[in-house]
């Protein structure tokens, strides 16, 4: 019998394990940060941009996207001082998305979701190796 197909083309990891937050987070880094292209400049635009055009709830939203992410590095065990480095980054990314105009702007320039991913990869690498993946 044929394997049926996943609906989203990849199938997500539900393990609590290391490596499973880790595609996890990876792939909702990739959602909110580098989803879609802007044509033209080549720059690469997620959700977080697109949803934080709309005022208020936008924010709201790509708020409580980017703290799945924060709650993730938590159930993982990183070091507080980690989870409130990545906190600040989602309430920072937060208060200057909810200026008009300036923060629609500045959505596309601070990518708090891609550093957050950046301190979450750093932690496994260095205390759960055997999580790498190399990407091609």
């Amino acid at each position: 019998m044929p394997r049926r197909p996943e609906p989203l083309g990849f199938s997500l990891p539900a393990g609590t394990d290391p490596a499973s937050v880790r595609a996890r987070v990876a792939i909702m880094e990739r959602l909110l940060e580098r989803s879609f292209t802007i044509p033209g400049v080549n720059m690469p635009v997620g959700l977080d941009a697109i949803i934080g055009l709309v005022p208020v709830l936008g924010e709201v939203v790509t708020a409580a996207m980017g703290a799945y992410i924060v709650w993730e590095a938590r159930n993982l065990g990183l070091p507080k001082w980690k989870l409130a480095r990545m906190g600040a980054n989602v309430l920072f990314d937060t208060a200057i998305g909810a200026i008009p105009v300036v923060g629609d702007a500045a959505d596309l320039l601070f990518r708090s979701n891609s550093r957050n991913l950046r301190i979450l990869t750093r932690h496994l690498d260095k205390h759960h190796p055997e999580t790498r993946v190399i990407e091609g």
